[in-house]
């Protein structure tokens, strides 16, 4: 079909280097008319154009691959974050500085000399660093984005952490890992595994830290903890760079931003360094001042309503004191109401009840107390997803009959990117689109209450920004209710009227408060987070104020730990 094979050119080949003879494009004879992106029934094919001021071609995977455009450039003593969509080249970029992986510069044929890659980025932030690269002067520890690599290894969690230092139960104490270091790795969960990757590469004694979305699978009692050990280790004058898609996390930990932008699995960008507000700023906006790009077509805000949220509606039902005995774990809640139109948010540390609650409200776990039924239709999003034999049409076919009505697909389809692989299998997507459609399915079904597990697990920063704009919409709009548990406070803070705060001791008890305003819930989490919380200025988003600064201090003194 492309009109330059029809006319003799060979714009279009078979690889013969590819064992399954998949075709190849020469791109300098594309003239990209765009035919057969449209004719390939797999949607394997696309065309874009790359910035003419994209910069430095750092790296490309393959003849028609992706490519990846500049570094993001350490500074000593900082903590430098990078912020971006995911398949934007984040995380090649951070494996190609810790020498995980080595940067071709576009040439397929072999790989550059470092006299080479030095010369291609002179004037640049990152040249330093990599002359000290080039010549061993710096060293490198790098936690990978997967974890799960862990579970492959020998031992235990001890002689994983002894094995790098002899000083390892400061860091183990610090991160929550004293009680499980007899515990064999294979045997961990997903947050212990997260952990233990972090302090291995936190003991290291290295000149540059690297950390692939850290707070993966922690709640945020630790995804704070972490934080604060991470900015720890630039205070001792060392190079940190991380890629978080939690927003609060990363202004909380950075000094820096380098913003990834470009269009996925096709080709990423790296900004030049950014101050943090502004850097995240920017993204929110989807225009780069610096560099005069618009990466998104549209500007991403936050509504301004803070502590005066709507939380009066219609009463839908009242729930009774929840308790539940499990023997070694036992869990209570105070009574509470539901509201038509509102969100109730969830927010508290892992295994204090929060999923238990869920399950007792919904009728999947009976309750010790007064029988609880709400006598209302409800609609589930479960913490864990599997992905069930049949396609991604077959799962929203059967939770709605507007499948393909306008309004279904502008206020679902295309907010949650679901379109392009309606007719894939379940089986065959990744934590981050099943994550959207099991969102999708949940709030597609006609019922009068919504509850969403961790909805915001797998997806990256644009994409939870938009689920909770989409999720939000339509509980208003619909006039239903939801209630949402998730560990990113940013979402919660979106997302929610009123906040219910869970607290305990992991593990043996956990306690929730009834549900509250967004002041009075947030104060008492935040307190209990020992974090204060102010907006910014100009995009309005929540910031965690840093420890001990002005700002901080100033709102301690008061009692407002919930935006002065």
């Amino acid at each position: 079909m492309c009109p330059r094979v029809r006319s003799g050119d060979e714009t279009i080949i078979a690889d013969e280097e590819d064992e399954t003879g998949r075709p190849l494009i020469i791109e300098s004879l594309c003239v990209g008319c765009g035919i057969c992106v449209n004719k390939c029934p797999f949607g394997a094919i696309t065309i874009t154009n790359t910035p003419e001021a994209a910069g430095v071609l750092t790296h490309q995977y393959g003849q028609n691959g992706f490519r990846l455009f500049g570094l993001p450039g350490p500074r000593e003593g900082s903590v430098v974050g990078i912020l971006g969509v995911n398949g934007i080249g984040k995380s090649t970029a951070i494996k190609i500085l810790s020498r995980q992986e080595d940067a071709n510069m576009g040439n397929l044929e072999k790989t550059p000399e470092w006299r080479e890659i030095i010369e291609a980025f002179r004037g640049n932030e990152v040249q330093a660093y990599l002359e000290k690269l080039a010549s061993g002067a710096a060293k490198t520890a790098y936690k990978p984005q997967y974890v799960d690599i862990l579970t492959k290894m020998p031992g235990t969690v001890k002689d994983a952490l002894s094995k790098v230092s002899k000083d390892y139960l400061i860091v183990a104490k610090e991160l929550e890992l004293e009680n499980i270091l007899s515990r064999k790795l294979k045997n961990l969960s997903g947050g212990e595994l997260q952990r233990v990757a972090i302090a291995v590469a936190m003991l290291r004694d290295v000149d540059l830290y690297f950390f692939d979305e850290p707070t993966s699978f922690l709640d945020i009692s630790q995804r704070l903890k972490v934080a604060k050990r991470i900015r720890a280790l630039a205070k001792t004058g060392k190079s940190v760079v991380a890629v978080e898609h939690d927003l609060i996390i990363l202004d909380y930990l950075s000094d820096y931003i380098n913003i990834a932008f470009g269009e996925k699995g096709a080709f990423g960008v790296l900004s030049k360094l950014k101050n943090t507000r502004v850097g995240i700023n920017e993204f929110l906006s989807g225009k780069l001042r610096t560099e005069n790009v618009r990466i998104r077509d549209y500007p991403i805000h936050y509504e301004v309503t803070g502590a005066n949220k709507f939380s009066g509606g219609e009463l839908m039902c009242k729930f009774p004191k929840v308790v539940k005995d499990f023997g070694e774990f036992s869990f209570e809640a105070e009574a509470g109401e539901i509201h038509a139109g509102t969100i109730t948010g969830i927010l508290g540390p892992n295994a204090t009840g929060k999923t238990t609650f869920m399950k007792i409200l919904t009728g999947a776990l009976k309750n010790d107390g007064e029988d609880i039924d709400l006598t209302l239709d409800i609609s589930y999003k479960p913490q864990y997803i599997e992905a069930t034999p049949g396609t991604v049409r077959d799962v929203l076919k059967a939770a709605t009959p507007d499948l393909y009505k306008s309004h279904y697909k502008t206020e679902v389809l295309e907010p949650m990117g679901l379109e392009p692989f309606l007719d894939r299998e379940l089986g065959e997507l990744s934590g981050g689109e099943l994550q959207r459609v099991a969102i999708a399915e949940c709030i597609s079904r006609d019922a009068d209450i919504y509850f969403l597990d961790e909805p915001s697990a797998y997806l990256d920063v644009e994409q939870r920004l938009i689920a909770a704009r989409m999720i939000r919409r339509r509980m208003e709009n619909s006039r239903k209710s939801a209630i949402v548990i998730d560990h990113d406070i940013g979402f919660i803070d979106y997302i929610s009227d009123r906040i219910m705060v869970f607290s305990g001791e992991p593990g043996m008890r956990g306690f929730a408060s009834t549900p509250k305003g967004m002041r009075a819930g947030m104060n008492e989490f935040l307190k209990l987070m020992e974090i204060t919380f102010r907006r910014d200025e100009e995009t309005k988003r929540p910031r965690a104020n840093k420890l001990d600064s002005q700002k901080d201090k100033e709102q301690r003194a008061k009692g407002e730990y919930y935006y002065n």
